[in-house]
């Protein structure tokens, strides 16, 4: 899987949207770099792959390296676990989080200390005592990376939301007498050229909803949760009550176009427009934010 594949869409078009103020960022972590002993970059655990930032793989080159798998709680379990390993082998230290209630957070010290373990028998070998190990912390725009910090830290030192571009610009933060942790803003790359992961991105949040097409994004959604999480959407949407007042089963992921799935959706929902005929974009909405919201269940769209 390449994130430069050409994935056929309803829309074919590439997601390209990259402001004048990431790339101001990205040459600020450029000229940092060299100050780092190890990198951390938040993922979300709900898209391993398409949450990790290839740039970042560029400036990080002969650095150790830590990935953290933030918003576990929101993401499959099982699957978390495989990305784990997939990543581990490929020589990352890696390790799930969920930054809200602190579940994994802590390790983070002793995970630092194995993956500067050179760098510190260096240190001690040339009677340098006591130096803290830096660490710059990077992922891609609404990963949960403030909130992680401030997990860590055990106070708010950072500003947090659950929107993309809440961190301005880089901050050092000493977070005990071992670590230093330079923050830094919320970067994506230039260009997306598979569009999937664009979407992808855009799932979750990371992307300015107000520049996509709510519609292509559901239709995506619908696809990939028919796929992975077959009879997903008829739990969720596939009842309503009838005239007498008794439940009716509907059968939403017996079609195999996303757009007429779509549209019972929005007929189950009393997603209308006048006339009685379905409000798509209402729809959509609706579908995305319950994706969001974890009223689908605990969902990852990526496999290895």
């Amino acid at each position: 899987m390449s994130k430069t594949d050409n994935v056929k869409g309803y829309d074919n078009t590439n997601i390209n949207w990259y402001p004048g103020h990431m790339a101001k960022a990205k040459r600020m972590m450029q000229d940092n770099i060299k100050l780092i002993d190890v990198v951390i970059e938040i993922l979300d655990a709900r898209i391993p792959y398409s949450s990790k930032n290839p740039d970042i793989d560029d400036m990080a080159k002969g650095k150790s390296r830590i990935l953290l798998l933030n918003k576990a709680d929101m993401a499959d379990p099982k699957k978390t676990e495989i990305w784990k390993k997939y990543y581990e082998e490929k020589g990352f230290y890696v390790n799930a989080v969920n930054s809200k209630n602190g579940t994994g957070v802590k390790a983070t010290s002793e995970i630092i200390k194995k993956a500067c373990a050179e760098k510190i028998e260096r240190d001690r070998k040339k009677r340098i005592l006591n130096r803290p190990l830096r660490a710059m912390i990077a992922g891609i725009p609404n990963s949960g990376k403030s909130t992680f910090i401030n997990s860590y830290a055990g106070k708010a030192v950072t500003k947090t939301g659950n929107k993309p571009g809440v961190t301005v610009g880089k901050q050092w933060i000493r977070l005990s007498k071992d670590v230093e942790l330079l923050d830094t803003p919320g970067i994506l790359w230039p260009k997306f050229e598979d569009r999937q992961t664009g979407l992808h991105i855009a799932f979750i949040g990371s992307i300015n909803d107000d520049i996509l097409y709510p519609e292509d994004m559901a239709y995506e959604l619908i696809k990939i949760l028919k796929e992975q999480y077959p009879g997903v959407l008829n739990e969720r949407y596939g009842s309503k009550s009838g005239d007498e007042g008794d439940e009716i089963k509907e059968l939403i992921e017996d079609s195999s176009d996303p757009v007429e799935i779509l549209e019972k959706i929005g007929k189950i929902r009393g997603c209308l427009k006048k006339g009685a005929s379905v409000d798509l974009l209402k729809t959509s909405k609706l579908l995305i934010d319950d994706f969001r919201s974890l009223k689908l269940g605990r969902i990852t769209l990526e496999n290895p």
